[in-house]
């Protein structure tokens, strides 16, 4: 689809793009010092870090809401410093992977466990003689099976010394096949399912799940959720929010023409915001989006706490790479009316985060159409109930699993229903 071409107000250098986002990160470890004292929020982190991390701990019931801030916000500056030192390109897949990692630093990711994972990928670029800025959105989006390290560390009973080397090998062995492994699963849902990496560590956490579980060791899913933050932390995004819109607004000459041919995509891997309408534009769609987000869980009566900070986040960050309110909007509606007529509701925990998370399904509404939509939707919101169980909670985009797994069979029944219309025409 070709579109006239408006160059943006001001193009941002690289390094003004990192610099926008820092400012971000920045404002949740600022934030997180105004609701908590420093003491507090060491002794949290410290919390946080020797915590078992399976599917659901939500890091602001382990250590408090502040640690959580600035874990997240930590973790994510360190990640900008990385990128701005390998003099990264800084399109939408840089953004998506910096919200994702903010967000699931709320819940799973943290500053010590990330990093073996990153070194297992780090080890492959090395062995194949690539960069490593050919592998570092692997490397980060792949973190998903952090909790692995902190689950054979903090969770198991056997002596330290057979812990920590098991833990860092069994990390390094993860970070090592999920490049090839990831690159090769893309082609089994076509890129209509936006968390690649989820569906690749949903696999490859099922079988060091089985593995684990052959040696006795069996990890223990949790249900760590808090509640009573919505004030304060709806505060915080709509803040968040807002600034996105005025700064994309102010660095784009015709913004809502731009924000007008975002929605004319598909979204389908690899759509790329940044890249096709520029970083102005892919603000203003992560501002709204990040809206509609919030306030789906505000209005059915949800919490905000750090399980769905860490959805929403991801839902902002994947705004700058496919996804968009006209091809959101119909899988909400779908997880919703799925959540209403089976067993529990909207706004039970699991319910929330496969609304957030399951938008990932966003490209077959932007293809198909809204009914398609709805039905993936309806679809996902039952089959994610059902997967975490194989991995055993340690792979932290379940939802993108359970995401691979509809979109893996249901392309194709579309496809039928395609072409019989096509020849009946």
């Amino acid at each position: 689809m070709n579109y006239p071409q408006v160059k943006p107000r001001k193009e941002l250098s690289d390094k003004n793009k990192l610099l926008i986002l820092a400012i971000y990160a920045t404002s949740l470890i600022v934030f997180g010092f105004l609701v908590n004292t420093p003491a507090e929020i060491i002794g949290g982190i410290q919390k946080i870090i020797a915590s078992p991390d399976t599917l659901i701990s939500d890091y602001i019931g382990i250590g408090g809401l502040g640690a959580a801030l600035v874990n997240s916000g930590s973790l994510t500056l360190i990640i900008i410093f990385i990128f701005h030192q390998v003099k990264l390109s800084i399109n939408g897949f840089s953004i998506a992977c910096l919200f994702t990692v903010a967000g699931f630093a709320f819940f799973g990711k943290n500053l010590f466990n990330v990093w073996f994972i990153v070194l297992g990928v780090c080890l492959y670029a090395r062995i194949k003689k690539k960069s490593f800025t050919e592998v570092i959105y692997a490397a980060f989006f792949g973190t998903a099976l952090a909790p692995v390290m902190s689950e054979i560390l903090f969770s198991t009973k056997s002596l330290v010394l057979i812990r920590v080397p098991l833990g860092i090998a069994i990390s390094l062995a993860i970070g090592f096949v999920l490049p090839p492994v990831s690159a090769h699963l893309l082609k089994v849902h076509q890129g209509f399912n936006l968390y690649n990496m989820g569906f690749t560590a949903g696999i490859v956490g099922t079988i060091v799940v089985s593995i684990l579980n052959s040696y006795g060791i069996i990890p223990e899913p949790q249900m760590i959720w808090t509640r009573g933050n919505n004030k304060i932390l709806g505060a915080y995004l709509f803040l968040l929010f807002s600034s996105m819109l005025i700064t994309g607004i102010y660095l784009e000459k015709k913004p809502w023409g731009k924000f007008k041919q975002i929605l004319e995509y598909s979204g389908q891997l690899v759509t790329d915001f940044v890249l096709l309408t520029g970083f102005g534009a892919s603000l203003i769609n992560m501002g709204i989006n990040g809206f509609i987000a919030t306030l789906y869980i505000l209005l059915i009566g949800g919490d905000l706490n750090g399980p769905t900070m860490g959805g929403i986040f991801t839902v902002v960050g994947f705004s700058a790479l496919g996804k968009h309110p006209k091809n959101i909007l119909p899988i909400l509606i779908g997880i919703y009316l799925g959540a209403s007529v089976k067993q529990g509701n909207a706004h039970d925990p699991s319910m929330l985060l496969a609304a957030l998370f399951g938008t990932t399904l966003a490209p077959i509404a932007g293809k198909y159409g809204l009914i398609w939509g709805i039905v993936a939707g309806f679809l996902h919101s039952s089959v994610v109930r059902s997967v975490g169980v194989l991995h055993g909670g340690l792979n932290l985009y379940n939802n993108g699993f359970g995401a691979g797994i509809v979109a893996a069979i249901l392309i194709p029944i579309i496809e039928i229903f395609r072409t019989d219309q096509a020849k009946s025409v």
